[in-house]
């Protein structure tokens, strides 16, 4: 393994093995996860899907090249107590939120399925790539134990891409919510001169690289005390693997009354005045951070004049 220094928190860790044509991430999330669930009273099992699927949105979104990029996690319910999950990563900023029926979920148990959280609902992962102005978005079911083995349907329907897609949380005493992840992926066609392993007939190399991934536990995923270059190397120890640390990931919300005046400018002056409470404020509600920002009717309407 290439010498760097250590990984632990917050940053993803890029890994190649060239030898078996794998990429991998891993990435283990704490104090970012911490001040995204600071804006919530989430009971457990609502904190942990939201903390497994904030992983998987930086797992997903630091693949992303260029600051405006950005990639948007989004599940929705098919009559399930969770109404919808909304994630995204953009520039290295990550957000999420979650709503539901608290009196139904709180019937599910200690380690529901997504089948109890959701019903028959479906995920949707959208790639908005910023250099090319180009959107791609894939919407799969919502089936299997986790939301990552959702993920997993969607990198084999719409990519074409085996993956492996491992994901844990857990609430701890002292650190809070801790939660950690592994994105494993066969190399794409052209980047070690092979072919895609989904035209193969025999892919041992891929089967030999998922089955050693697959022995990874969700204790090691989130065990503040192990780095994630100590993780890379117990599994992949007989390998060269090369690895680099990747981009600090951040809490980060878009919102602001500059903003929100501006989306409000553009509504028609009498619906801006229908949204109006009594004081002339029009208070916009923020569910990624839980926060109210009133807007008056003058500030919009000079944001409008501005424009």
């Amino acid at each position: 393994m290439s010498e760097t220094s250590e990984t632990w928190f917050d940053q993803p860790l890029v890994f190649t093995i060239a030898d078996r044509h794998v990429r991998g991430r891993l990435i283990r999330l704490g104090p970012v996860l911490n001040t995204v669930m600071a804006a919530h009273s989430y009971p457990p099992v609502a904190e942990k899907l939201l903390a497994e699927a904030l992983v998987l949105t930086a797992l997903l979104g630091s693949t992303l090249k260029g600051e405006e990029s950005q990639l948007t996690l989004q599940a929705q319910t098919g009559g399930g107590p969770v109404e919808l999950l909304v994630c995204d990563y953009k520039g290295g900023e990550l957000r999420g939120y979650l709503k539901f029926d608290a009196e139904r979920l709180a019937e599910v148990g200690t380690d529901p399925t997504l089948f109890a959280l959701f019903g028959e609902g479906f995920l949707a992962i959208t790639f908005d790539q910023a250099a090319s102005a180009e959107r791609y978005q894939g919407i799969v079911p919502l089936e299997g134990a986790s939301i990552g083995d959702a993920a997993e349907h969607y990198f084999e329907q719409s990519e074409q891409i085996p993956s492996l897609i491992k994901l844990a949380a857990r609430h701890d005493a002292e650190a809070g919510c801790v939660a950690g992840g592994l994105l494993l992926q066969h190399l794409p066609e052209g980047e070690v001169g092979r072919d895609r392993l989904h035209v193969r007939h025999d892919h041992p190399e891929w089967d030999h690289a998922r089955t050693i991934a697959e022995t990874l536990k969700g204790e090691e995923l989130t065990d503040p005390a192990t780095s994630l270059e100590t993780l890379a190397w117990r599994l992949f120890h007989e390998d060269e693997v090369r690895v680099e640390s990747g981009r600090f990931v951040s809490r980060g919300c878009r919102c602001s009354t500059d903003y929100f005046a501006g989306v409000l400018s553009k509504f028609p002056e009498a619906e801006r005045g229908e949204m109006a409470d009594a004081a002339g404020l029009v208070n916009v509600d923020c569910a990624f951070c839980s926060r109210i920002f009133p807007i008056s009717l003058d500030e919009i309407a000079a944001h409008g004049s501005a424009a």
